[in-house]
């Protein structure tokens, strides 16, 4: 990957018996990890005198409190950054207008692990659903004061047991992973946020609408404001994928976000770092080790920092409705692959293979590629034109049988162009299907069923990579996407 910034010093391989040491060299935590993440590491070497007095507006947590036999092992950095539902600083106006209304649970609404290599190359960010099956430890009961025993509960809800410091200790149970640091920012810091960089680019393959959230984006491109970014990292009632949908959309504003930083002018700019630095700051809550010197470091680092630095997974998912007595249904985490995406993190190795950047993007498309059959005949008197195309948008995914060796003769009239003929009930596949075939022309054939029929013109037929707009989990490996495949082209 990308390798804008070296580190001064060689990073150490260390022991992790206890509370971790710092590593050498500029510390990158913060920047990845949310949108107060990205935010607050943007001093970007204008120094001291930019941060002073920023760090006092952190509010700060005991995440780490009481804690022991915690794991060990590995290099880099790793930090839990949650969202929560706070909502108390928002106006009653922006409440109604959001969808925000009811009394909030106090529980975490977003939980991701970040992971920064210790050559600082990479960044790897893992999203935890949130209704994961846990177990938390005994531990004192944060409402009533109560001691409780070990029991079952969903992730989310170890924040209003036993605040920062349960959930800290229920992830690195589950995980295995050390956390190095612990960062929370609610509703109002996400939203004054991103208003303070100017709003964020989002782009969508299909209509998003969710009547609980208010979300209601059309296709294409669209710059949302702060209220409008909180209603799409929120909408979890847009199609059946819920929870796990609203996690992908997560990461792809999380990438997009990255990308307005670094290319917006904040970074080079000490007045209008200061300005966001300080709007976002008044909602935030970190652990005690983050300090100015960090800010510096980091924002310095950041200068060079693009989004092909990044890369997003989600853990990987065996039952998703597994009912439990007492909790309701939770989403049990795959007991194989689970354990080898943590390992990964502990070895401080990438968390997926990626593309070869030199080949071209893949565009996404709205109905996943092997779920769209083609038949592809020719239409040319040039020989093969048709086994070529086909083999192509095989290599993309399409689900394309071989062509008959004897290709199909030219008839009168042959289409200067790629035919698409389809059937109108099936029309997103043949929209899906007409961007890894760039100039093919739509025909709609009533009746013609789910077989989409691809007649290769007399030009020459380019074909066009193409995936989901997530790519689903692969068997025996993990999948991830980098964060310049999230952002819009």
């Amino acid at each position: 990957m990308t390798a804008p910034f070296r580190s001064p010093r060689p990073a150490r391989r260390r022991a992790r018996s206890g509370p971790r040491r710092r590593p050498p060299g500029p510390r990158w935590g913060l920047r990845i990890g949310a949108v107060t993440s990205v935010l607050v590491l943007a001093a970007s070497g204008v120094g001291h005198a930019v941060v002073t007095g920023v760090e006092s507006g952190i509010g700060r947590v005991d995440a780490f409190k009481g804690m022991s036999d915690r794991p060990g092992g590995g290099d880099g950095l790793n930090f839990l950054v949650v969202g929560t539902d706070g909502r108390d600083k928002l106006t009653p106006a922006e409440k109604q207008k959001y969808h925000l209304g009811g009394a909030p649970c106090h529980c975490t609404d977003t939980l991701m692990l970040v992971h920064l290599s210790a050559d600082r190359d990479r960044a790897s960010v893992v999203s935890l659903p949130r209704d994961s099956y846990a177990e938390v430890p005994a531990h004192t009961d944060a409402v009533t004061g109560g001691q409780r025993a070990k029991h079952a509960i969903k992730l989310n809800a170890a924040y209003a047991e036993g605040g920062p410091s349960l959930t800290v200790r229920t992830v690195e149970h589950m995980t295995g992973v050390h956390i190095d640091h612990y960062l929370e920012v609610d509703f109002t810091s996400f939203m004054r946020s991103v208003d303070a960089v100017g709003g964020v680019e989002i782009c969508t393959v299909r209509p998003l609408r969710d009547s609980y959230t208010g979300l209601d984006l059309p296709v294409g491109k669209s710059e949302l404001n702060g209220g409008q970014a909180l209603q799409y990292v929120r909408s979890r009632h847009i199609d059946g994928s819920a929870d796990l949908g609203r996690m992908q959309r997560q990461q792809r504003f999380l990438a997009a976000l990255i990308h307005k930083i670094t290319s917006s002018g904040v970074l080079m700019n000490p007045i209008r770092f200061r300005d966001v630095a300080d709007t976002m700051l008044k909602s935030v809550r970190a652990d005690s080790g983050f300090e100015a010197n960090d800010l510096v470091d980091l924002g310095q680092a950041m200068r060079g920092f693009t989004p092909s630095s990044s890369e997003f997974t989600s853990v990987p998912l065996g039952n998703v409705a597994q009912p439990v007595p007492g909790v309701g249904s939770t989403v049990r985490w795959d007991p194989v692959q689970a354990p080898k995406l943590f390992q990964a993190i502990r070895e401080d190795k990438p968390i997926a293979m990626h593309r070869d950047r030199k080949e071209p993007r893949a565009r996404v498309v709205d109905v996943p590629p092997g779920q769209v059959q083609v038949q592809v005949g020719d239409g040319s008197d040039r020989p093969g034109p048709a086994a070529t195309v086909t083999s192509a948008l095989r290599a993309t995914g399409f689900a394309a049988p071989a062509t008959p060796a004897t290709a199909t003769a030219p008839s009168p009239g042959t289409p200067p162009r790629t035919v698409i003929a389809y059937d109108p009930r099936w029309d997103r596949s043949a929209r899906s299907l007409a961007v890894a075939l760039p100039g093919a022309e739509l025909r709609p054939v009533a009746g013609r069923g789910p077989v989409m029929q691809v007649t290769v013109g007399q030009g020459r037929q380019a074909v066009q990579r193409v995936r989901a707009e997530e790519p689903p989990q692969k068997p025996g490996g993990i999948s991830a996407i980098t964060g310049d495949e999230a952002v819009c082209p």
